[in-house]
């Protein structure tokens, strides 16, 4: 368990890595387009390419060797292993309860907006 709980971790520490960096990668793209001290640092790959990896890499190396932080996963990993999934059954009545309490709202909106409008409209053309 402990060491399905670890890969469990570090793979998932791993993850948050490679989203920092693709999201340093974006914004450095983005903000590239719109200024341009932004657009000449990007010109060097090293910056470009350089600083969301090490990023990314100093995100999961600090988080997978904080001690409290691997304690606080394990936590997480252990909490979620608790959690009890619905049935399919149970899945598809909740679904359905709700497409039709959906239903019911949109009718009950749309009456309440042509009421307004009418209601609206005769108060204009009362004054008019």
């Amino acid at each position: 368990m402990e060491n399905t709980n670890s890969k469990i971790i570090t793979a998932s520490l791993a993850a948050a890595g490679l989203l920092l960096g693709v999201t340093i990668h974006l914004l450095l793209k983005a903000f590239a387009g719109a200024f341009g001290v932004v657009a000449r640092l990007v010109d060097h790959d090293l910056v470009r390419h350089g600083l969301p990896i090490a990023a990314g890499l100093i995100l999961f190396g600090v988080c997978q060797f904080s001690p409290k932080i691997r304690s606080w996963a394990e936590e997480v990993v252990a909490e979620v292993r608790k959690v009890v999934f619905p049935s399919r059954k149970d899945t598809v009545a909740m679904t359905i309860s709700v497409v039709v309490m959906v239903l019911i709202s949109s009718v009950i909106i749309t009456v309440m907006d042509w009421a307004s409008g009418v209601g609206l409209n005769s108060l204009i053309n009362m004054a008019k």
